[in-house]
């Protein structure tokens, strides 16, 4: 039931360890290791008595740990009230020795999903979309007959719709395992009526409303709606709406340019060691995330973006409400590894919840999260992305020690020097998170297509968030 809470070497092992599906299913979502399961009612830490005030040496010290862990260059944005810190270390540039600067801007994957939910609450508020009227009803050419009279517009947005992920098709080397068509597509244009079709031409994973599964197709089509609804392109709608209402300086949509405006870091893909050395994909045409993942920020943006809507400035109070009512994500053991609300998640901290979302595309990756009030904030992004390698069984991922650095720099930003442990019942320490652990599936054969696994929640290794992976 829902829940309402307050204010990319050797690729044998990708294909043992996962199809090509589930490591692109990974991709558009982002870099955090998995939530903990620790008790949703745990009272919260954040709040001036909790005595957290910001420790720059300290912060500047966590950021350090990461570079000298492997990560190139990682820059970050972490405010406490009127407080801030805006630190960076490591390499821009690994060719010139450049050096990363705390407001580079960045692609920041599926961050985009918050904005582009906010647009369609937005709309919501005004009477033009209704969460649970069936998606066809909208657009019954992108999604006709029976599904799009059981998908709701509220099941895109959580997540629970049922409908396939596009990315494998998108690039279809990923389905034998190799990344030759991340190159081969470098320039491409591609419509968002494509990728949707991608992803309703493969079969239905459950049942609407019965299930969660991660999936750009659902936010790729919510653009969709909003240019039915408004008949505006839904890029330029968020811009107006969301962007700008928010007072963001360095946020935008590339559109069809393969190149980010302003000061960047080039931003390398290793894909757990096929690519080797990493390539700079800094140059990439984002046609292919849209409004599933498409925007480029700084940290400092998203702080202020988050701020201004679990403030309440972006949102009437119903809409923002509804936006935090949660379903539970959980993983292959059942326990409940994060919650999903529309468009953004929240994950436990040792100092309580903190609400967000986390995003990776090739090359980059990005974690933003805030104290439910919006006072606390925490925003990072690396230019490396999935240095992880696969265990020999062809399991999980290796314990990489960026991981743990990432997890720790996050606590330290939220929580402060002095954060309290949330135990786990079991009586483990999960405040930091756990590994995550690929969905084992059988490798794709020539004769069927492999059955796309059901997208676990936060658990891609490429950075801090919880729905990391290849594209998320």
């Amino acid at each position: 039931m829902p829940h309402t809470r307050p204010a990319d070497r050797p690729a044998p092992r990708l294909r043992r360890a996962a199809s090509a599906t589930a490591v692109a299913i990974a991709l558009l979502a982002g870099l955090a290791p998995v939530a903990s399961a620790a008790s949703q009612e745990a009272p919260s830490a954040y709040g001036p008595a909790a005595g957290r005030h910001l420790d720059r040496t300290r912060l500047q010290t966590g950021l350090n740990a990461i570079h000298e862990a492997g990560v190139y260059g990682v820059y970050s944005a972490v405010r406490d009230g009127r407080e801030r810190f805006d630190g960076a270390a490591g390499l821009a540039d690994v060719s010139t020795g450049r050096k990363v600067r705390p407001d580079l801007r960045h692609r920041v994957g599926s961050v985009t999903k918050t904005f582009t939910a906010v647009a369609v609450l937005q709309q919501s508020a005004k009477g033009r979309v209704d969460l649970d009227r069936p998606v066809g009803d909208y657009v019954p050419e992108l999604l006709p007959g029976e599904r799009g009279r059981k998908v709701t517009v509220r099941m895109l947005l959580n997540h629970t719709s049922g409908i396939h992920d596009y990315v494998a098709d998108a690039f279809p080397s990923l389905l034998k395992g190799t990344t030759e068509s991340l190159d081969d597509h470098r320039y491409r244009t591609i419509a968002p009526a494509e990728l949707i079709g991608y992803g309703v031409a493969r079969p239905q994973l459950f049942e609407p409303g019965t299930d969660w599964s991660y999936s750009n197709t659902n936010y790729v089509l919510l653009g969709e709606v909003l240019r039915k609804v408004t008949g505006q392109d839904p890029e330029r709608l968020i811009t107006q709406d969301v962007i700008r209402r928010a007072g963001l300086r360095d946020t935008y949509f590339p559109g069809t340019d393969p190149r980010i405006r302003g000061a960047h870091a080039r931003m390398y893909e290793s894909f757990y060691g096929i690519i080797d050395p990493p390539r700079d994909y800094s140059d990439y045409n984002m046609t292919w995330a849209g409004t599933a993942g498409a925007l480029v920020s700084t940290t400092q943006d998203l702080n202020t973006f988050y701020r201004a809507l679990l403030g309440g400035d972006l949102l009437p109070r119903r809409q923002l409400d509804q936006m935090r009512t949660t379903v539970d994500v959980k993983d292959e053991t059942g326990a409940v590894a994060m919650r999903y609300g529309l468009g953004i998640y929240t994950m436990d901290t040792p100092c309580g919840p903190a609400w967000g979302h986390d995003g990776g595309v090739f090359g980059a990756g990005t974690w933003a999260l805030s104290s439910p009030d919006g006072r606390r904030q925490f925003a990072i992004g690396c230019n490396l992305m999935k240095y992880q390698r696969i265990n020999e069984s062809g399991t999980a991922f290796d314990p990489h020690p960026a991981d743990a650095a990432l997890r720790d720099y996050r606590d330290r930003s939220l929580c402060g020097t002095t954060a309290p442990r949330t135990p786990d019942p079991a009586g483990k320490d999960r405040s930091a998170g756990t590994p995550p652990v690929p969905v084992p599936v059988p490798a794709p054969s020539a004769e069927a297509a492999p059955a796309a696994p059901r997208a676990l929640p936060p658990t891609m290794p490429a950075l801090p968030g919880p729905l990391s992976g290849p594209v998320r």
